[in-house]
């Protein structure tokens, strides 16, 4: 079993330049033919990656204050995919740092989401608004103060 995060962004940024701003070192960096781009980084971040893009997305996931949807016409996603026995902090971790440094190279809306239907953030207009903070982002310390704009 696997446990399967994903962040969407609003918007037609080209799967290449997100890849680039996810992954920056070529090594690393998701390859393929767009809109979809995938990476194996078990052994190095303990996930694999994928850039896929869409133009008629739809989400709906729980979130604090009960269910919560968001219809991005246009999107890209980055779905993070672990194994449920890999070393938890460690990847949370690593996969944060990836998101983060997305985050701060644009101004996409977005939100993040454990599993499909478990809402961990949004970012709409540049307002961080996070989730299930006593449940996830408490369990992963360290985490909180990565993802912070």
């Amino acid at each position: 079993m696997a446990l399967e995060y994903e962040l969407t962004l609003a918007g037609e940024t080209p799967v290449e330049q997100i890849a680039e701003r996810a992954l920056p070192d070529p090594s690393e960096r998701p390859t393929g033919t767009p809109p979809l781009l995938s990476a194996d980084l078990y052994e190095r971040y303990g996930f694999g990656v994928t850039v896929l893009a869409d133009d008629d997305g739809y989400l709906e996931v729980r979130a604090d204050q009960g269910r919560w949807e968001w219809e991005p016409a246009s999107n890209v996603s980055l779905t993070f995919r672990m194994d449920k026995d890999a070393a938890p902090e460690w990847t949370v971790i690593n996969m944060l740092t990836v998101i983060r440094r997305v985050l701060s190279t644009g101004p996409e809306n977005a939100a993040f989401i454990l599993n499909g239907n478990e809402l961990l953030f949004t970012r709409f207009d540049g307002t961080l608004v996070k989730h299930n903070h006593a449940d996830w982002w408490s369990s992963y310390p360290g985490a909180d103060d990565l993802i912070t704009q």
